[in-house]
């Protein structure tokens, strides 16, 4: 089936985030949204099928993943990635940021410190605090218009403290983003390794985040932190979902991938006095997105490339002072605006007021985020282009 990916789809008076509530969010009606993580596609029509067929039998009790549901995942990661997953390993939640609450809460105590690498998805910072731990900021180096780890200090975190080597240190875990929201930056195996063999040598435990490990741009290929060896997979607790890949975010249901037996009876447990299991619908769309998405899905990564060629070329040509961070993953893509030399509150007002773009203000994601955006591009090309001519505009109008 040929999907028409150019058409604009009116999504207003749906109760849709994104769109409904433009004038709450950024304070104007007229603002085009392009923040949150929520395509302009509609689904796949089988999931839509699906969906219909199910709300057609007119029970909605109590539900449970049923084994066409856990077999779905267990050949999705296996065919995807080449990990092979025992089905006992699934938990399922509502999400993969209550997952992420959970997680955090399942593996250490108040006062334990877990690790983020700003700017990062800004969720992240409430998942450690709200538990009552610290954050342990371990920041991305941007170097030549390319993020990397910096490692030295990773062992730092993890490490005694300098000056305190008779207290050990009370890091208890990472939080891994990859592919990496906002800065697109898809971890390497190598790099994966790397960061794992720090983290599990002194003790802790790797969540990592792989939500959006589907959308990848041509020439690249993930890595699940889970698939690189036993150890890893022992101590990592992986979460995948099919909201971000299938824009599915509204059915809220993720796949979070415990191998390890004590570790995922004690999440199962704290996620049972906190949150439910996901909802029939939620069960029924990953099944279908499965075993039946991927024709949708692979025109929707030609059309994504295409989007950031063109966004690419865009900003080269037309408006220079504001420069792509190239990504490797997500649909989501970092803008550099610094060279407009204004700080976090004028940059806002200037893409709200002026502009009339909502994106996600960078100063959001934390340490290394003040002077950037966050924008989505998967959208209609007419909208990104709108959005493009905005901004061109605006740029302008600073030099007069």
């Amino acid at each position: 089936m040929q999907y028409d990916l150019d058409k604009v789809c009116d999504r207003k008076n749906t109760d849709c985030a994104k769109w409904d509530y433009v004038k709450p969010i950024f304070g104007h009606e007229d603002v085009l949204p392009l923040w949150v993580a929520d395509m302009d596609f509609p689904a796949a029509q089988p999931i839509v099928e699906a969906l219909k067929k199910r709300a057609e039998h007119p029970f909605y009790g109590y539900t449970q993943p049923g084994p066409a549901v856990i077999e779905s995942v267990v050949q999705r990661i296996q065919i995807k990635f080449g990990w092979k997953i025992e089905p006992e390993w699934i938990v399922f939640t509502p999400g993969v940021i209550p997952a992420l609450n959970i997680a955090v809460r399942t593996i250490t105590r108040p006062g334990d410190e877990v690790v983020l690498q700003p700017p990062v998805y800004f969720p992240f910072f409430g998942a450690v605090t709200g538990s009552g731990c610290q954050i342990a900021s371990n920041p991305l180096r941007l170097i030549n218009g390319r993020y990397e780890m910096d490692f030295d200090d990773l062992k730092k975190k993890f490490g005694p403290r300098e000056g305190m080597h008779s207290i050990p240190s009370r890091t208890r875990a990472i939080i891994l983003c990859n592919p990496q929201n906002p800065v697109g930056r898809l971890w390497t195996r190598e790099e994966q390794v790397k960061l794992g063999e720090i983290v599990i040598s002194h003790g802790g435990l790797v969540i990592a985040d792989e939500i959006h490990c589907e959308i990848l741009f041509k020439g690249y290929k993930h890595t699940s932190f889970g698939s690189i060896s036993e150890e890893f997979a022992r101590n990592s607790i992986v979460c995948l979902s099919p909201s971000k890949t299938f824009s599915l975010a509204g059915l809220e249901v993720s796949s979070i991938i415990i191998a390890n037996k004590k570790l995922r009876e004690a999440f199962a447990s704290m996620r049972a006095g906190l949150v439910p299991g996901p909802n029939l619908f939620g069960y029924a769309a990953l099944e279908a997105a499965y075993r039946y998405g991927d024709e949708w899905l692979e025109q929707v990564l030609d059309y994504l490339q295409a989007n950031l060629e063109f966004m690419r070329t865009y900003l080269e040509n037309r408006i220079p002072r504001i420069k792509m961070i190239e990504p490797q993953g997500t649909y989501l893509v970092w803008l550099d605006c610094r060279a407009l030399n204004m700080d976090d509150e004028s940059l806002k007002i200037f893409m709200r007021e002026k502009a009339r773009v909502g994106f996600d203000d960078g100063h959001l994601f934390g340490q290394g985020g003040s002077g950037f955006e966050r924008i989505n591009i998967a959208c209609p090309r007419v909208i990104l282009e709108e959005a493009l001519n905005r901004i061109e505009k605006a740029v302008k109008s600073l030099d007069r």
